[in-house]
């Protein structure tokens, strides 16, 4: 795949933008209704700006969506609003990148602007044609599923999906960022240790270090290990 990173690079347009959208409790599609939808399908123009906390001016959902502790969320991306056709990749244009899921425990998950934000799903690269997280996602029509560790306390929280586009090459990262607002049910008493955004991730963190086409490009997970409960 690097070979062909090489001739592409500079090839991505604009028009691969996306944006994280729809959210789905198990096999129940909330769509928008727990998003804090952002303004556009812009990527955030830095690791260190404010919107790597929930995106570029999100606006508040008005619900909060329950679900259960053990059980599945699926966070769902694609280029346009309201765009849900697999037909079309979810980020397109040689975007590569991974794709992340935190959380983070809050009081009221639709009023919160700070938060401590632990991982809860990752999908990096493996080294190997086609498995980049972007890639991955795109396999699976925009959606990435995860579990909710069964050991969190229960209570508000924010999801705050993210898929960070490398192609641009070395020091220029795309991350596009959105939250989700749920209730976690039926949990225990864990509350995981988080990082702060903006402030887990700064420009010359290693896999923001070396272009993704160099032959010696390794693969550096951004930010905390995974918390699996």
């Amino acid at each position: 795949m690097k070979s062909a990173l090489i001739l592409l690079a500079a090839a991505a347009s604009v028009s691969a933008h996306s944006t994280w959208q729809d959210l789905w409790v198990g096999s129940t599609d909330k769509a928008t209704e727990c998003t804090r939808v952002v303004k556009d399908n812009n990527p955030i123009a830095s690791v260190t700006s404010a919107d790597m906390f929930c995106g570029r001016s999100p606006a508040a959902a008005a619900s909060v969506c329950d679900v259960a502790a053990g059980t599945s969320l699926t966070v769902e991306m694609h280029a346009q609003p309201n765009a849900r056709a697999c037909k079309d990749p979810a980020i397109g244009g040689n975007h590569y990148g991974p794709v992340m899921v935190y959380m983070a425990k809050v009081a009221d998950a639709k009023t919160a602007k700070s938060g401590s934000f632990f991982k809860v799903a990752e999908d990096g690269y493996s080294g190997t044609t086609a498995s980049w997280g972007t890639e991955i996602l795109n396999a699976n029509c925009g959606k990435r599923s995860f579990t909710v560790p069964k050991s969190l306390a229960s209570g508000n929280y924010l999801v705050r999906a993210e898929a960070i586009a490398l192609h641009a090459g070395a020091g220029q990262p795309q991350p596009y960022v959105t939250c989700f607002q749920v209730n976690v049910t039926g949990g225990g008493s864990a509350n995981p240790a988080g990082v702060s955004f903006p402030g887990a991730y700064k420009t010359n963190d290693a896999l923001f270090s070396k272009a993704i086409y160099a032959t010696d490009f390794k693969y550096v997970s951004p930010g905390p290990a995974v918390f699996s409960g």
